[in-house]
């Protein structure tokens, strides 16, 4: 193999590497946020509904005013981000306009409501759909392909901006999971909750082990030891590598893209 080949392949294996799940045990900013499932900015009345609709669920949410209008996400990035970073934000954009109808444009001084990537303290963070107003993303500065810089991990914190909850809240879960309830720590295990069918859908398309919003093994593990277990002995949960197959279908199917019509 030639120079560029060998270094061409080293830098896919690290690409590859730094979205594997995270064993037990160890730190993850995307359950650092203090929010509703770690990483999950809720309105009021978003967290209302999950309160009083209790247990059910897919993770796309069914509310239209929800989403993007005209499938464009308008959006800032902040300049706390070096151009590194900044390129590695801009890659999970291009990721989703490559697979999707979505578009991305830039905000003006005339736009009222925007996603704004900022580049905080205290991991990964997102609102969940369309607010109508300004919003935030953040994403705290990590070494590109850890910590909040995973590919996997930009592209998840946008799904959650797109309208999208966690993977494993899924009404059908428990058909496809266990969760191992004394291995959480105590006071998180609100954020292993299911959500109700009448506010969220999987829209048919099914569960899906390889979603970038699957939780990892070890989620708010309280002693190392995995609190979800997959029922298929030979799933792999938690990638942080980029979208799956049903996470391209899910967002294509939610913003009514044409090329699923």
């Amino acid at each position: 193999m030639s120079r560029p080949g060998i270094i061409y392949m080293l830098l896919l294996q690290v690409v590859l590497n730094s979205g594997k799940p995270l064993p037990a045990g160890v730190y993850d900013p995307e359950e650092a946020g203090g929010f509703v499932e770690g990483d999950m900015k809720l309105t009021a009345e978003q967290q209302r509904n999950l309160e009083q609709n209790g247990p059910k669920t897919r993770n796309g949410l069914i509310n239209t005013e929800k989403r993007w209008p005209g499938n464009v996400v308008v959006y800032r990035i902040s300049d706390d981000f070096d151009t590194a970073h900044k390129k590695a934000i801009q890659t999970g954009i291009d990721t989703l306009e490559l697979h999707t109808c979505l578009r991305f444009r830039e905000a003006t001084a005339e736009d009222k409501a925007y996603l704004t990537v900022t580049a905080n303290s205290g991991g990964c963070y997102t609102a969940v759909g369309y607010q109508g107003a300004p919003q935030e993303m953040n994403l705290e500065i990590y070494p590109l392909g850890e910590g909040c810089f995973r590919p996997g991990t930009i592209l998840h914190e946008f799904m959650h901006a797109l309208g999208f909850y966690h993977q494993q809240s899924s009404a059908i879960r428990d058909e496809f999971i266990d969760v191992i309830y004394e291995n959480i720590v105590p006071g998180k295990e609100f954020n292993f909750n299911k959500y109700a069918d009448t506010v969220v859908t999987d829209f048919e398309v099914g569960y899906d082990y390889d979603s970038c919003l699957h939780y990892r093994p070890g989620a708010f593990s309280i002693n190392g030891e995995d609190t979800i277990v997959p029922r298929d002995s030979n799933a792999v949960i938690g990638q942080r590598v980029g979208l799956s197959s049903k996470d391209i279908d899910k967002i294509n199917i939610m913003y009514k893209c044409p090329i699923l019509l």
